[in-house]
């Protein structure tokens, strides 16, 4: 479907999101070392975070509770509610390296929060990312959502259940429909990463590059940074 289609996502067949079997919680040290295998090997990923709602007026999320990643084939959810619990720890081992990666290429929709609280929460300071929201906007008004991106390059249908959204992620034991949900969003915006790249590769590539040139630039602050606290 072209890139410039009208939205018709009524009418649209839907959009069949990755396996249950594929999908993997990162609780043991097993699950630190395949995700780091995979993740850092990767040159893209899907990324995306989930927070418990807030419902009160003035108060303040203590999200993510939840960070998901995926490659081509799998994805890797991160439960992160607590920063004192001793598997937030191992969370943080898979975390720290791939988010921070000048290498490895971050996707997704609307990160700017999850950028932002996770810097907060973790102190982790997440290079070279696309966000897919604005850089798919190619002089259109409205960000692209991951439905929007679907249903124009795919021709189908991404189911987003705002009664699955609203949930608690802050849980400790998820849903299946949670589970499906989360690596849904972050293995989704790989796959429409790598349409765009390759049916658009002009616009991809310049984004691309210039997450590529912050990256540099933020990794070798961080460096002398370093060298000067030594």
């Amino acid at each position: 479907m072209s890139e410039n289609a009208p939205d018709t996502e009524d009418t649209l067949p839907p959009y069949t999101g990755i396996a249950l079997s594929k999908v993997r919680l990162v609780r043991t040290r097993e699950d630190v070392q395949a995700a780091l295998d995979a993740l850092l090997a990767c040159d893209a990923i899907g990324f995306d975070t989930e927070s418990k709602p807030t419902f009160q007026k003035g108060e303040v999320s203590t999200g993510p509770h939840l960070v998901q990643l995926a490659d081509d084939t799998n994805a890797w959810l991160f439960q992160i509610g607590s920063p004192s619990s001793p598997g937030v720890a191992l969370c943080v081992e898979v975390l720290r390296p791939v988010l921070e990666s000048p290498d490895v290429l971050k996707v997704g929709f609307g990160l700017g929060d999850d950028l932002r609280r996770l810097r907060a929460k973790l102190g982790i300071e997440t290079r070279n990312v696309v966000d897919l929201a604005t850089a798919l906007r190619r002089g259109e008004k409205n960000a692209w959502g991951a439905k929007t991106a679907v249903a124009r390059f795919f021709g189908q249908k991404l189911q987003k259940s705002r009664r699955i959204t609203t949930t608690n992620w802050a849980m400790p034991r998820l849903s299946e429909q949670q589970i499906q949900y989360a690596a849904d969003d972050a293995h989704v915006a790989l796959r429409i990463y790598r349409h765009w790249r390759q049916h658009f590769a002009a616009a991809a590539e310049t984004a691309v590059a210039n997450a590529a040139r912050l990256a540099a630039r933020d990794a070798a602050k961080a460096r002398a940074e370093a060298e000067a606290q030594a």
